[in-house]
């Protein structure tokens, strides 16, 4: 059986469950994912030890520590995992939600109504948390999905899905609402993003190349956003100690994940006072900082380069700059920035509020660590991604932002005159 006709199946069997599950009430949703979430608990040392075998062959591969890190589940992760399950099904559900009314002249009551997008692919790389936030998410939302984990970390994914086909089939769930395809090929993923006829958004989870690869080949709709070139601005009002912790958290907290500082941005007046107290803090908790070496008096500083800027380390790295003023951070994040998570760190609500204004970011913070850019962070229970877009989806994109809309109109045997 061909691939073309493997990928096709799969699509014509997603729409079929996807008609399905618009019929499921919330109550029945939110009962599965209570299920699935005890279910990881019961399995839980199955699903470790899956996850074991990935991450040994990662380190045999000799990944990078930020992908191990990614990659790796343990008690408290699994424990995040059965949390964010169980908080998803609490959330209210996104369908059926009247957004606006309207009664017309001649007496036409328009409502505008949520409904489901349908079916959406998400094909994510070494993160296995993500095949359980979108699977929750898309069920949430009445959308049913094909979800596609790379090879990294596919043993582990294949287990928590074994997990999940339990809770669906005791819950008698629609057949094929949630779907995985298992092999490692791009060729796989380019059949599914041009299924226009069966796929409704598709959402990639992963590096710049697969973010690349997806947004130049897919004829279906893409959320996304291309990476995380994220900066924090500290300004000639900060706080140093605020400074010290935020940096310090948006950093090292998990540093291979999107929401993680790469620039720091100091304002001169800021560096001509404290400075040197902020870099030498940074530097003994084990943050490596690349800067301007005759600027800083700490010898551990590694010289930065131009290439430094406007990079997405995923490592415990940090590219700094000293910057004229607000308005010269504003322009280097503009010229640097991706458009996705950006902060200001200061006690002038005037420079913070001008910071706003002035930036496209999808997600901008004041005096907040940039490692909140998260949908279970932002109240939506899990995110199925963070997109930059400007249509439909933007920023962390939780169960409200997996919908569509339609108009109800309803009249008295009312005509066009």
């Amino acid at each position: 059986m061909s691939n073309n006709f493997k990928i096709l199946e799969v699509g014509k069997k997603a729409h079929s469950a996807a008609l399905a599950l618009s019929e499921i009430s919330d109550t029945v949703i939110s009962e599965t994912l209570i299920l699935f979430s005890s279910f990881i608990q019961k399995y839980k040392d199955q699903i470790l030890r899956a996850n074991d075998e990935d991450v040994q062959l990662a380190i045999v591969n000799n990944s990078s520590k930020a992908f191990v890190d990614r990659l790796r589940l343990d008690d408290d992760r699994i424990n995040s995992l059965q949390t964010v399950m169980l908080d998803v099904a609490k959330q209210k559900s996104p369908v059926d939600q009247i957004l606006e009314t309207n009664t017309r002249p001649n007496g036409l009551e328009i409502s505008k109504v949520t409904t489901p997008i349908g079916v959406i692919g998400v094909i994510f790389e070494s993160r296995p948390n993500v095949f359980c936030d979108a699977a929750a998410l898309c069920l949430k939302s009445k959308n049913a999905s094909i979800l596609k984990p790379g090879s990294d970390a596919l043993k582990t994914v294949k287990a928590l899905y074994d997990i999940l086909a339990l809770a669906l089939s005791e819950m008698e769930m629609p057949e094929n609402c949630v779907q995985l395809l298992r092999s490692g090929s791009r060729e796989e993923v380019k059949l599914l993003v041009n299924m226009t006829d069966y796929v409704d958004v598709v959402i990639p989870r992963g590096g710049r190349s697969l973010v690349e690869f997806i947004k130049r080949e897919a004829k279906v709709p893409v959320f996304a956003h291309l990476e995380g070139i994220v900066h924090v601005y500290v300004h000639k009002k900060a706080d140093l100690e605020t400074a010290k912790k935020v940096v310090q958290n948006s950093k090292s907290r998990r540093p291979g994940i999107c929401g993680a500082v790469e620039t720091l941005l100091i304002d001169k007046e800021f560096y001509n006072k404290r400075g040197n107290e902020l870099i030498d803090f940074l530097i003994a908790n084990g943050i490596e900082i690349r800067a301007d070496k005759a600027q800083f008096k700490n010898e551990l500083i590694v010289s930065v380069s131009d290439s430094d800027y406007g990079y997405e380390f995923l490592e415990n790295i940090l590219a700094v700059k000293v910057v004229e003023d607000i308005d010269a951070a504003i322009s280097h994040i503009r010229n640097f920035g991706s458009n996705h998570t950006d902060c200001i760190l200061t006690e002038d609500k005037s420079a913070s509020e001008l910071f706003f204004k002035k930036l496209d970011s999808s997600i901008l913070l004041c005096n907040a660590s940039t490692q909140f850019a998260d949908g279970g962070e932002f109240g939506f229970g899990a995110e199925i991604g963070i997109s930059t877009n400007k249509l439909h989806a933007r920023g962390p994109i939780g169960a409200q932002h997996l919908v569509s809309f339609q108009y109800h109109v309803n009249g008295n045997g009312t005509l066009r005159p």
